[in-house]
């Protein structure tokens, strides 16, 4: 449950009914695409049982073009992995001093120099070595964000005598559909955490039915909320519906989710600095596998993450093209193009029809949100 879901009822305000049915048609989508994922992890031995032959995102990539390149497929995956993770971790650095910003009105700091301040916390990521860590952190994570959710929720109930069906629009322009369709798609996508995942579970065959319910729990949680939500402010839903709750509660709800952001950010700094460390100390080369290396390694990624959010202008329009390219592809296009290509032989026509029809889905999505993304770039630009 990310950020994004702070956003969903902006995404009903333009999507109407059609936005429900998206919220559940997205969790099926990814739950799907995660399952077929790590299905491409594994290969039936002799005896007909299913062996992890793979690791990564990348292991799987790699085999799927060995014939063309042994490690092209490898490096596109790395490539597209670190941009997203890079961009996802600069996000929560950038939203961080934009509410300690909000938070703290009076104090004549700027915005980057909260971000300054907030990256500080955040040195102590350098030190990470194992998913155990960011396990703990993440469950905090979780914690602050279901304190966000229910103190939205129930400043919402209250004001259910205002509550109003005909909030809800029938019509709707393409455009702001398909903003709509980015926001609700990219708060399930979980797809590049999930080889390492489910390589680090203590019972690895109950992947299938974790990824089941923790879809199925999302998709509910996300349905009430942003329906709630949405009837609660209708036409004056704002792009993030924190923004609607009386002064009182921002403060508040500000700080929570500023505790969110900073505790976010050592998943994705993890993820990224371990694909970075892991192609960097290949061979054998010791100098590349020594602990110093790897603190290095890690600190030039943080304060990396620190500069590109301090000096990139206009932020969020190249994250949003950098998402519709990498998000789509990580979570819809690859993992449907590599579970056709390693498994087409034991597939069923059903199971050939659901991957193609997922690809030419993530595609159009992509396309889309390129060109939507391009479209703003070009009249912030003038």
């Amino acid at each position: 449950q990310g950020i994004f879901v702070l956003g969903l009822p902006y995404a009903l305000l333009h999507s109407g009914y059609s936005g429900l049915f998206l919220i559940i048609l997205a969790a099926a989508l990814c739950c799907y695409t995660g399952k077929i994922l790590i299905a491409c992890l594994y290969e039936e031995n002799e005896d007909g049982q299913l062996v992890r032959v793979r690791d990564t995102y990348e292991d799987i990539a790699n085999a799927c073009c060995k014939k063309l390149s042994p490690k092209l497929g490898g490096i596109v995956v790395n490539v597209t992995q670190v941009m997203e993770l890079i961009m996802t971790c600069i996000l929560y650095l950038i939203v961080s001093g934009n509410l300690l910003s909000h938070s703290f009105p009076y104090v004549p700091v700027a915005e980057k120099t909260w971000s300054v301040i907030a990256f500080v916390t955040l040195l102590p990521c350098v030190f990470i070595k194992t998913l155990k860590i960011v396990s703990k952190l993440s469950q905090l994570c979780s914690l602050f964000h279901f304190i966000i959710i229910l103190v939205v929720m129930t400043y919402c109930l209250t004001q259910i005598r205002q509550w109003s069906w005909a909030k809800f629009r029938l019509s709707i322009e393409f455009e702001d559909f398909l903003v709509s369709v980015g926001v609700i798609i990219f708060s399930y996508t979980s797809q590049i955490f999930l080889p390492t995942l489910e390589g680090n579970m203590k019972n690895p065959v109950e992947f299938r039915c974790m990824l089941n319910w923790t879809h199925f729990f999302a998709c509910v949680l996300k349905t009430t909320f942003a329906l709630i939500a949405f009837l609660t402010w209708g036409e004056e839903t704002k792009e993030v519906i924190t923004d609607n709750l009386p002064s009182f509660l921002q403060t508040l709800v500000n700080l929570c989710l500023l505790t969110k952001a900073l505790l976010s950010y050592p998943l994705p700094f993890f993820a990224a600095t371990e694909i970075v460390y892991a192609c960097i100390s290949r061979g054998n080369h010791s100098n590349y596998r020594s602990p110093l290396f790897a603190l290095c390694a890690r600190g030039s990624f943080l304060l990396l993450t620190l500069l590109m959010a301090m000096f990139i202008p206009h932020f969020a329009l190249l994250m949003g093209l950098t998402g519709s390219v990498t998000g789509a592809a990580m979570t819809f296009l690859l993992p449907s193009l590599f579970h056709l290509k390693l498994k087409w032989k034991k597939l069923s026509f059903l199971d050939k029809c659901a991957d193609i029809s997922v690809f030419i889905l993530g595609f159009l999505c992509s396309l889309a949100g390129i060109v939507c993304s391009i479209k703003g770039l070009l009249e912030v630009f003038g």
